[in-house]
């Protein structure tokens, strides 16, 4: 629990003619469909999160609005998130993760993650989640056929797993800082 818990650790880093929204412009950032507030803020945070863990929904429900007020839309942090979905602990991580990303595709990154969140309890468990992601993908105001196409594709399945293979090597690094400091502050009370 305690490994799920740290992933949700944020890590600091220096068409409407059919009545849907349109997408956003396209961006030369490949991380901007899944990122909120400005480009240029002083202050990158990239959360590492997996949509079936309980304590990233916690996170996601209770302190991300609090964090999006205070320092996203005020300008002084920009928020991305991080696919990192544990499916050794949360079988159906990995379906929630790449639904997210066709949702991103569609320019629905955030309704779709509120969503996921919002409804965990309803499909984390269930044998075939699919039918329910895909209607909460409705409830997002995606186009259905064009995201049961993405996701029957498993066209972001490599996304995704490249994301989880990057922040775990991010987590290495910061275990590895966190470590350091663990060992001098502890050295220095020794002495």
């Amino acid at each position: 629990m305690r490994l799920a818990a740290a992933t949700c650790v944020l890590m600091t880093a220096v068409s409407a003619a059919n009545g849907q929204a349109p997408l956003p412009p396209p961006s030369s950032d490949p991380l901007a469909a899944r990122a909120k507030g400005r480009s240029d803020a002083p202050v990158t945070v990239y959360e590492m999160s997996d949509f079936q863990c309980p304590y990233c929904r916690a996170f996601a429900l209770t302190t991300m609005p609090l964090l999006e007020k205070e320092y996203v839309q005020t300008g002084k942090v920009r928020f991305v998130y991080i696919n990192l979905p544990l499916t050794t602990r949360h079988a159906n991580a990995a379906a929630a993760a790449e639904l997210a990303m066709c949702a991103a595709r569609q320019g629905k990154f955030w309704p779709l993650h509120d969503l996921l969140f919002q409804r965990q309890d309803a499909w984390a468990s269930r044998k075939d989640p699919a039918p329910y992601l895909l209607a909460l993908g409705d409830s997002a105001g995606l186009d259905h056929a064009r995201l049961a196409r993405c996701v029957s594709a498993k066209a972001t399945a490599a996304e995704v797993r490249e994301d989880a293979t990057r922040a775990g090597a991010a987590g290495e690094v910061f275990r590895t800082v966190l470590d350091s400091v663990y060992r001098s502050k502890t050295a220095n009370r020794a002495r």
